[in-house]
């Protein structure tokens, strides 16, 4: 892997989960993150979790890099158009943009078709998990051109266009990979780089919590859904951006929606226990 000495990230939606994994990770390489969310040490999202953007910041600091938590609410136009005012003028550059906004657990209702799941909820998650996104993206194009060569990188789920068990959750989810698509063919003349990136089963704080599990048990989730035992934690996903963050020849990805355990082949890296697990065999042998 190269280095990001020098490079400025943003990871918004940076609070738990894959971000958190991906901050660290481009901190662990020496880039400073801003890690970007609701969440913070005095504010709490209707996620209603105890994860903050500023133990994030920690944490890639103490990987090595330099953590920033700025709170942003993303759905917020305002609020992000003086995010990236104040990285102009902190940092005068920005070479990589991580759109993992998403809050859309509490409004999903699973097992409901279009016509009983409630309606502003469907609404409210598109607007966190999709316009979020455009607004990110519009407001980090103009810094991104003055990298020699920006990366935009949309988090999502899924490497198709496929459906993804609710209407809402499979229509944001699909318009990320589309959005990397398109931006890709829109910003090729400025040399950035769009992509998507998918985790498999990700082990995330929520899910061990829902488990009732930790980490160092994490094995014991398999009791409640025997999928479990293929799931991957956030390194992984950090670990992979970091790889596509480093790597010289990325634009070749342009455009393309890649996984963790794709990646994984291609770069030769694993889980932080040393695994590397590949959710896309898994699921056609097991699930499909």
């Amino acid at each position: 892997m190269g280095n990001l000495t020098g490079k400025v990230a943003i990871v918004a939606g940076g609070t738990r989960g894959a971000g958190r994994g991906i901050a660290i990770q481009l901190g662990e390489a020496g880039a400073t993150v801003y890690v970007t969310g609701r969440t913070t040490n005095n504010h709490t999202s209707p996620m209603q979790r105890s994860e903050t953007i500023e133990q994030t910041a920690a944490l890639v600091s103490q990987a090595g890099g330099c953590g920033i938590a700025v709170k942003t609410d993303h759905t917020k136009e305002k609020q992000v158009k003086s995010l990236f005012q104040r990285i102009e003028h902190e940092q005068g550059q920005l070479d990589i943009l991580v759109n993992d906004i998403w809050g859309g657990d509490p409004l999903t209702e699973w097992g409901k078709t279009i016509g009983d799941h409630d309606l502003s909820d469907g609404l409210q998650l598109l607007q966190q998990a999709v316009q979020s996104h455009i607004i990110t993206s519009h407001y980090a194009i103009p810094l991104l051109k003055k990298a020699p060569q920006g990366i935009m990188i949309e988090i999502t789920d899924g490497t198709d266009y496929s459906y993804r068990g609710n209407f809402y959750y499979s229509l944001a989810k699909i318009s990320n990979i589309h959005m990397a698509q398109a931006l890709a063919i829109d910003l090729k003349e400025d040399s950035i780089i769009a992509l998507a990136v998918t985790p498999g089963f990700l082990r995330s704080e929520a899910m061990l919590d829902l488990f009732q599990v930790t980490e160092d048990n994490w094995q014991d989730g398999v009791k409640s859904d025997k999928h479990f035992i293929a799931s991957e934690t956030p390194f992984y996903i950090g670990k992979a951006i970091r790889h596509l963050a480093t790597d010289p020849d990325v634009d070749r990805f342009s455009g393309k929606t890649l996984s963790t355990w794709q990646l994984s082949d291609i770069y030769n890296f694993t889980d932080r226990d040393g695994s590397k697990p590949h959710w896309g065999n898994y699921y056609h042998k097991h699930i499909k």
